[in-house]
């Protein structure tokens, strides 16, 4: 015989777990569903010659462009002069909490035959980019064409873009008579699509066969996009050499009916300044008889909006170059959701007095992002290869004011 209570106690039990675990099998039931009938935004598939590569679950936030570089043995390679920062190499996880106070001190491995001096056709323009040498385009000279399609797939409200070839490229390798060549493609005007292909190696035929499915894209944004496609040559011990572009507005591609094959001609890069890349605010200061260069990286301004929150997580990264080879890098702590960073972080170099003509310091201003790569949002430099006129005439006004500090604001450039 059972009390009454007792009898009363257990039916309440009984009744309270059967509605919880109800209520939990519809929510798992639910949240599945949504998932099943969701796209994910800004998610690509690389298809390579055809075979879909699928290492990853697109509900996945991992991008899979890095694991196709992965796969690819030449990927690492072709990573260098990347529109993109690897995440991986920044390591600013929580660095914040750190203090700034103390200066970093920096010993260069400076020598007077470090590296061979730059010639005129070798320096750095403000791109990034080599200027023209005897084997890269001019203004005269044809820099081929680039043989793409573009298609949409309607169910899954998707992009497709095929790279599939380009012809007569130029040398860019004295020593091979060829070049390296591989593509890299931005959807503007968000820049929030990057990719790029693999690395072909000594070929002005390159035959890329690489598919791009872009999703979160709907039909009637199309006609507002614009295809971006950089034609690049990799270079193992410098700066990849920039072929030329080619820009594909949507406005008149009509891929509703099937896919739309087009050949373009690849054109000279127009390197301009971006006037929304932001400015950024540095001193500097030498002292002739410690013979140090104190680098001060202050705050930045007006920086572009790089995440979906419509603010960014920026830092800076500092390379220090002699000639053209890079003797030191430094980076800040990254600053988070701000568009308007104040960093006062402080980098001390020994560099003698006789080699100041020689040293450029370059500024890459950088949204940190901890799930893909980062992604540089502007870039400076200071130097023997200032771009600029105001670069110049920091760096001149450094060196003729020792022992000064000289702080100034400067525009960013697109890298």
């Amino acid at each position: 015989d059972v009390s009454p209570v007792v009898a009363g106690l257990i039916g309440a039990t009984v009744l309270v777990v059967s509605v919880s675990v109800t209520v939990f099998v519809w929510t798992c039931c639910h949240q599945q569903a949504e998932k099943k009938h969701k796209t994910p935004p800004y998610k690509f598939i690389h298809m390579l010659k055809g075979i879909s590569i699928y290492p990853e679950t697109l509900s996945n936030k991992k991008k899979i462009n890095r694991i196709r570089r992965d796969k690819n043995g030449t990927a690492k390679e072709a990573g260098r002069g990347n529109l993109l920062v690897d995440a991986a190499e920044s390591g600013l996880m929580g660095s914040d909490k750190a203090p700034a106070a103390a200066p970093r001190v920096e010993q260069l491995p400076i020598k007077v035959d470090y590296g061979d001096e730059l010639s005129p056709d070798q320096s750095l323009t403000p791109g990034g980019s080599k200027t023209s040498s005897p084997s890269s385009p001019g203004d005269d000279v044809m820099l081929g064409d680039l043989t793409f399609s573009v298609d949409y797939n309607f169910p899954k409200k998707a992009l497709v873009v095929t790279i599939q070839e380009a012809h007569g490229l130029p040398v860019m390798d004295e020593h091979t008579q060829s070049s390296d060549p591989y593509i890299k493609m931005t959807i503007l005007p968000d820049k929030r699509h990057r990719v790029k292909t693999r690395v072909l190696r000594k070929t002005l035929e390159p035959v890329f066969d690489e598919t791009f499915t872009f999703y979160g894209i709907p039909y009637s944004q199309l006609q507002d996009l614009v295809l971006h496609f950089l034609v690049l040559s990799f270079d193992r011990f410098s700066r990849d050499d920039v072929i030329g572009e080619v820009m594909v507005p949507l406005a008149g591609v009509d891929p509703s009916t099937g896919k739309v094959q087009l050949t373009r001609e690849i054109l000279k890069r127009n390197i301009q300044k971006c006037i929304s890349r932001g400015e950024l605010q540095v001193s500097l200061s030498y002292q002739p008889v410690a013979q140090r260069m104190t680098v001060v990286v202050l705050k930045a301004r007006h920086l572009p909006k790089m995440d979906i929150t419509g603010l960014s997580d920026p830092y800076v990264k500092v390379n220090v170059y002699y000639g053209r080879k890079r003797i030191a890098k430094k980076k800040t702590h990254v600053k988070k959701c701000t568009l308007n960073p104040v960093f006062n972080e402080s980098f001390i170099y020994d560099i003698p007095v006789d080699l100041l003509p020689d040293i450029s310091i370059e500024f890459l201003v950088i949204d940190f992002d901890r799930t893909t790569k980062n992604e540089v949002v502007g870039r400076l430099i200071l130097g023997a290869h200032s771009g600029s006129a105001a670069g110049a005439e920091h760096w001149r006004e450094v060196c003729d004011s020792p022992r000064k500090a000289v702080a100034k604001w400067h525009s960013l450039s697109e890298y």
